[in-house]
């Protein structure tokens, strides 16, 4: 029975880390169509033609990394969902060969 319980546990701890990975490129998302939308802040001094990129800026993600990583959260939580099941499906046989 270890096994299957091993399976159960590493099914769930990578769903749990695709929901992880999930969760942060959406806010990476988020924080970055916040940041895109125009300030109501007064127009750059004309003698600067390209002002330098705030430090928030500079941390924002990218918007293609952070869809990307959306992306792999998702088919991270679907692996661990087949291997809950899969796992469920061999204990479900044990137990109905061992009955």
């Amino acid at each position: 029975m270890e096994i299957s319980g091993s399976a159960f546990n590493s099914g769930i701890n990578t769903i749990q880390a695709g929901q992880r990975r999930v969760d942060q490129a959406a806010a990476d998302i988020a924080s970055n169509a916040v940041a895109a939308q125009p300030q109501p802040s007064s127009a750059p001094p004309a003698t600067q033609v390209n002002p330098a990129p705030s430090s928030a800026e500079q941390r924002r993600p990218d918007l293609a990394e952070s869809l990307v990583a959306l992306r792999q959260g998702q088919n991270e939580a679907e692996a661990g969902a087949k291997v809950v099941k899969t796992a469920d499906e061999v204990l479900g046989t044990l137990i109905d060969t061992s009955a």
